[in-house]
């Protein structure tokens, strides 16, 4: 599986492809300097269960670590992953 990352003007997506197609989707928009909104996280319903969720998490934190930003979750999956991991909360805003 790989996880490309992808930003246009002021948005941004974590994407995750296996053999080619899309199974997965992270999306964000930028909310001023050194911070940015997960708004929408999205499995191919056939690739549920297999953790590729958090895999787009784990991106997105990474992202964020690398690049001093913080992290707003608004999508309710990426806001149970911050409930639930004390281990990426350092990016939480």
């Amino acid at each position: 599986m790989l996880i490309k990352h992808e930003e246009s003007g002021n948005k941004g997506s974590f994407i995750a492809e296996e053999e080619g197609k899309q199974i997965g989707i992270m999306t964000y928009s930028q909310a001023g300097p050194g911070k940015i909104i997960i708004d929408h996280t999205e499995v191919d319903p056939d690739e549920k269960g297999k953790g590729i969720g958090h895999l787009l998490l784990n991106k997105a934190v990474e992202h964020a670590r690398a690049n001093n930003l913080k992290i707003m979750p608004l999508c309710p999956f990426a806001k149970a992953s911050f409930d639930r991991d004390v281990n990426i909360r350092d990016v939480l805003f």
